[in-house]
């Protein structure tokens, strides 16, 4: 592509090219014109003093011709002399313009026909000037002098020559001149065009080059002031857009901007993982089309049809898992009231869904649990008032009775606040050395009666009688009482429960395996939570509170730990506890 600056170039050039043009056809005009003119003059002059010397003779016969022939080669000019018909009477020159002699008589003829004495006539290559030649005052003939202007012509060819070289050299200089003037001036244009393309492009870090301040410093100027002023305002953008994209994608809630045309334009990432999908499914497509869930199309539809605010709760299968969602949807109208499109916002509230339900199940079963014995407390105290005291067998048995419920009633009293008292931020461990195969030795003599009432095999197995670590002892002795009296409750009789330790570089791993009822996997979740029973008649009967678990995984946890089950239904269960010999401050 032909730049501006050769354009312009170019076109000054041709300007300058035509006026020399027109200059030199002027000035060759001009010399030519001023060098026939000066022939001419000259001719006047020199036949003016030769027709004056002349008329003082008495007659043509008295001029010599060997005079009028050194004047000629004196003057360089053809002479000639004719009488008053045009008959040559004397001739002297080069003799190179014969057809001027030949049409001497049609000349006289015209000349006598015109009332001037005098007359300058001839052609491009010679010239001549007559004048009449009168003796004694008779005219007797005519005097005509001609100049061959042929011999001229290299004097004046060599002044053209002169002129043109001096047109060429002043061209040229105007050349460079003008070359110097447009890359002078042209230069900053260049930079500011090419700054004004990156700036178009999109690169606002371009910069031109300021120099003095003429109309093309205040252009680079104002254009650097632009170029910093569009820098900064797109930086300014980009903050805000790298923040707005950051708390869109990081939000804890889902989001799902749809268009007017109901084209998905954004899609979270909290979103993506709640519903588990890729932008790529969704981004530039028809909402109806890629959303697999009839309830969310359906309160799409209600706001385009209502162009109101919708807030509902749905509660939707995905991927084989039920969860509930406060959604919350709003039409975005913009200016002029310009229907823009729908921005849904999905608050996933499975969770508190799950605490309000576990907060109702514990209100019911902490009614249950506290019910069952004092119902049973007031049963037989009724019992004994109305006259059972009298039966001392009845009465022993009664009031056993009342002691089990009662100290039933104690256990589940203490271990709601064993387990309120964990779950406060304040709670401490006392924490020092211990020997853990010392505090699984000690569990296991404290129940060693109840698994020989069940005849169940107590079995505990390490490779070493000194397992080192620190922790709370009295806490841990309260977790491996509340996993191994589990196993043996859970047990049927004659089954194995075993006890194993097991030393790691940085940890100590202790596993409680029964061969007992076994849990179901889709249970294994919700044993820890409070009340929750696998089996609600054994365990009530095994006198347990529903607690123990949760109170255990609060006490490994409080010990930076780790809780794990694995289970077959039918063939047992195995709990593994992964305990720090360090504890992690």
């Amino acid at each position: 592509m032909i730049t501006f600056k050769s354009r312009l170039l170019a076109s000054l050039l041709l300007i300058v090219a035509i006026v020399f043009l027109v200059l030199g056809l002027f000035i060759y005009q001009l010399n030519k014109s001023s060098y026939i003119n000066s022939s001419n003059i000259r001719l006047e002059r020199e036949s003016t003093l030769l027709a004056a010397k002349m008329a003082k003779l008495d007659s043509m016969d008295d001029i010599d011709a060997n005079e009028i022939k050194e004047y000629s080669e004196l003057l360089d000019l053809q002479i000639t002399i004719t009488d008053a018909k045009g008959n040559i009477f004397m001739d002297e020159g080069d003799k190179s313009h014969e057809e001027f002699l030949k049409s001497l008589s049609t000349v006289v003829s015209k000349m006598s026909s015109q009332p001037q004495n005098e007359y300058t006539g001839g052609d491009t290559d010679f010239h001549y000037y007559w004048k009449e030649l009168a003796f004694n005052g008779e005219k007797q003939g005519y005097l005509f002098l001609g100049i061959d202007l042929s011999s001229q012509e290299d004097a004046y060819q060599k002044m053209n020559t002169y002129v043109l070289a001096a047109l060429l050299i002043a061209f040229v200089l105007i050349f460079v001149i003008g070359l110097t003037l447009v890359f002078r001036y042209m230069r900053p244009i260049e930079s500011a065009a090419k700054v004004a393309v990156d700036l178009a492009k999109g690169n606002y870090h371009a910069r031109t080059y300021e120099d003095n301040m003429d109309e093309t410093g205040i252009l680079s100027s104002s254009l650097n002031k632009l170029a910093k002023n569009l820098q900064e305002m797109v930086k300014a953008q980009e903050i805000q857009q790298d923040r707005l994209g950051t708390l869109i994608e990081n939000i804890g809630s889902g989001l799902l901007l749809i268009d007017s045309r109901g084209y998905i334009n954004l899609v979270n990432r909290a979103y993506k993982d709640l519903f588990m999908v890729n932008s790529s499914e969704y981004l530039y497509k028809l909402y109806y089309h890629v959303i697999e869930h009839r309830e969310i199309s359906d309160l799409v539809e209600e706001i385009f049809m209502t162009e109101h605010k919708v807030v509902k709760q749905l509660q939707l299968n995905i991927h084989f898992e039920k969860k509930s969602f406060q959604v919350y949807g709003v039409p975005i109208i913009g200016t002029n009231d310009m229907w823009m499109g729908i921005l849904l916002v999905f608050h996933d509230i499975t969770e508190l869904k799950k605490l309000e339900q576990i907060r109702k199940d514990f209100v019911a079963n902490v009614s249950h649990e506290l019910k069952t014995p004092i119902t049973s407390i007031k049963g037989f105290s009724e019992t004994l008032l109305d006259g059972a005291m009298d039966n001392k067998e009845a009465l022993v048995e009664f009031l056993q009775i009342i002691l089990k419920e009662s100290d039933r009633l104690q256990s589940l009293i203490q271990d709601l606040l064993d387990l309120t008292k964990l779950e406060q931020h304040n709670f401490s461990l006392v924490k020092e050395p211990i020997n853990i195969v010392d505090i699984l030795e000690e569990v296991r003599k404290l129940l060693s009666n109840k698994a020989e009432a069940k005849g169940i095999q107590l079995e505990f197995e390490r490779l070493s009688n000194e397992v080192w670590m620190e922790g709370d002892r009295a806490r841990l002795i309260q977790v491996f009482m509340n996993l191994i009296s589990n196993a043996i409750s859970y047990t049927a009789n004659g089954g194995t429960v075993t006890v194993s330790v097991e030393e790691k570089e940085k940890n100590i791993s202790v596993s409680v395996a029964d061969t007992g009822i076994g849990i179901e996997t889709g249970e294994i979740p919700r044993i820890f939570e409070r009340f929750y029973r696998v089996d609600k008649a054994r365990s009530r009967n095994s006198g347990g509170t529903g607690l123990g678990l949760a109170i255990v995984k609060h006490l490994v946890e409080l010990h930076k730990g780790v809780i794990k089950v694995d289970s077959e239904v039918g063939k047992g269960t195995i709990f593994t506890v992964l305990l720090h010999k360090r504890f992690p401050y």
